[in-house]
């Protein structure tokens, strides 16, 4: 594509609710523009989250690109994003370095990994022609939780764990199927709640990304790595959390042989560097594969439920189409362990499923 001619202050293909938003975009724009080699006319979307942040990309005199964060300050707190940049950067993987930012405004240079996610290379109908995909995305995560140290990334507590699981209820559940739990029924989610939080508070901890999946990374691009992206809600919680992500994506469902031959493998090279050094996970994978499993179980609720949100508050719709995706992944941990047995039968009513017998994987 031709790039186009207009004054150094157009922003072709981008629209901005707020005018006066444009206008301090194209005031900072030509501020760093010499300095960083940036053609301001070449501004186009490079792509959204599901936040209110959007990404822009804008070419360079030398002949490459970089890329601006548009996250208004009032929406988005870009703090988080420059200080676990910084972390990445240290542990030595492949994340978007801050060049320019402009706290006050929100608006940040950083650059350009590419646009080729892992997502857009994986093959969905043949698991094991992405198994060099898979196991580069494992090393970049043993990388990343072999960096971590306590005290530097806000804690996976009790709290935070709880409020996340609260968006089932209250937007799968109240806002998107009209479910008030009442009586027994809410006593049954509370103590599976409840239970599911102390679980997942008995893991070690590590960095965790929190959104550790193939969207998320990028393609190697003049690099042997693995690009990681969308890392700004990083905590310092469960080893099992991140892994859980990667292996029961949002966006895509893997066999259960997938599933376990790239968390096996993880598991070894976890073990190998120290990560596994808890009760008998260092010998006994089953029993580090149920602690992820309880993780992954505390993932898709919430994630359910954020789900929901963006669709009925955000006016995002294209998500909560994923929703079914989740609600399998719920029904499947809970018909494995007994003491899940009463939510499933309350997931079950809400959502008129017939009871099956799940996979038969340690069945406690």
């Amino acid at each position: 594509m031709s790039h186009p001619t207009a004054s150094p202050n157009a922003t072709p293909e981008v629209s901005w609710a707020d005018p006066a938003r444009q206008v301090l975009f194209n005031a900072w724009m030509a501020g760093i523009a010499p300095a960083q080699g940036l053609l301001p006319a070449t501004v186009r979307i490079a792509s959204a989250d599901a936040s209110f942040r959007r990404y822009l990309r804008v070419d360079t005199a030398a002949g490459d690109s970089r890329i601006v964060m548009d996250a208004p300050p009032d929406r988005e707190n870009s703090k988080p994003f420059v200080q676990i940049a910084a972390l990445m950067k240290d542990a030595g993987l492949r994340a978007p370095e801050v060049l320019d930012w402009h706290e006050a405004h929100g608006f940040m240079l950083l650059n350009d990994l590419g646009s080729a996610t892992m997502m857009s290379a994986i093959d969905a109908e043949r698991p094991q022609a992405n198994h060099g995909l898979y196991m580069q995305a494992v090393d970049t995560l043993v990388q990343w939780q072999l960096a971590s140290r306590p005290g530097v990334l806000p804690p996976y507590d009790e709290a935070l764990l709880q409020r996340e699981l609260s968006l089932f209820p209250d937007w799968y559940l109240a806002q998107h199927k009209g479910v008030q739990l009442q009586g027994q029924d809410k006593a049954t989610l509370d103590k599976a709640f409840a239970l599911i939080v102390q679980r997942n508070l008995a893991a070690p901890s590590v960095y965790v990304h929190r959104d550790f999946m193939p969207r998320n990374l990028m393609m190697p691009h003049q690099s042997e790595q693995l690009g990681v992206l969308d890392f700004q809600d990083a905590v310092y919680g469960p080893v099992t959390y991140d892994i859980a992500s990667l292996m029961r994506d949002a966006f895509l469902t893997w066999d259960e042989d997938f599933v376990l031959d790239i968390t096996i493998r993880y598991w070894e090279k976890a073990r190998k560097a120290g990560l596994m050094d808890f009760e008998d996970w260092h010998s006994d994978f089953g029993a580090f594969y149920r602690a992820v499993e309880w993780m992954g179980l505390q993932r898709h609720l919430k994630v359910a439920g954020i789900f929901a949100r963006l669709t009925l508050r955000d006016g995002k719709p294209k998500y909560l189409a994923d929703a079914p995706r989740f609600i399998h992944y719920i029904r499947k941990t809970c018909d494995r362990y007994r003491e899940l047995g009463p939510l499933l039968k309350v997931l079950d009513e809400i959502e008129g499923t017939t009871p099956q017998v799940g996979f038969a994987y340690g069945r406690m």
